[in-house]
């Protein structure tokens, strides 16, 4: 079994910033992706971030420029740095996981809240 636990959530003001961060642990031999969802009430869960194992990244349209995903693949750790951040960035923000232990199986954190104060 896989757990991922997420910290750095928390309240900031429009353009502020935060960092949000992700760890793996349990069966793994190895991670093929790391990445980043968020979840606000009434809306589908949306693609923030990935990033996979060769540090190939992917960004939605809306934090392109904003948000930058890293992983440091010795602690099983991707990062979310989140810089300009905007009341619409609000939202649950949930860590998810392709880990290969036998086979490939997706993982989810638990989400960290993010609110952005106007």
């Amino acid at each position: 079994q896989v757990q991922l636990v997420e910290s750095g959530g928390g309240l900031v003001q429009a353009g502020g910033f935060l960092r949000l961060s992700c760890a793996a642990s349990g069966t793994i031999f190895s991670i093929k992706a790391m990445g980043w969802y968020r979840q606000t009430p009434g809306k589908e869960r949306e693609l923030v971030a990935t990033i996979t194992d060769t540090g190939s990244t992917n960004y939605a349209d809306s934090v392109k420029g904003r948000f930058t995903i890293s992983r440091d693949n010795a602690k099983n750790t991707v990062y979310l740095q989140m810089n300009s951040l905007k009341p619409e960035d609000t939202a649950v923000y949930v860590c998810h996981a392709l880990v290969v232990h036998g086979y490939v199986g997706r993982y989810w954190g638990q989400g960290t809240q993010v609110t952005v104060s106007s």
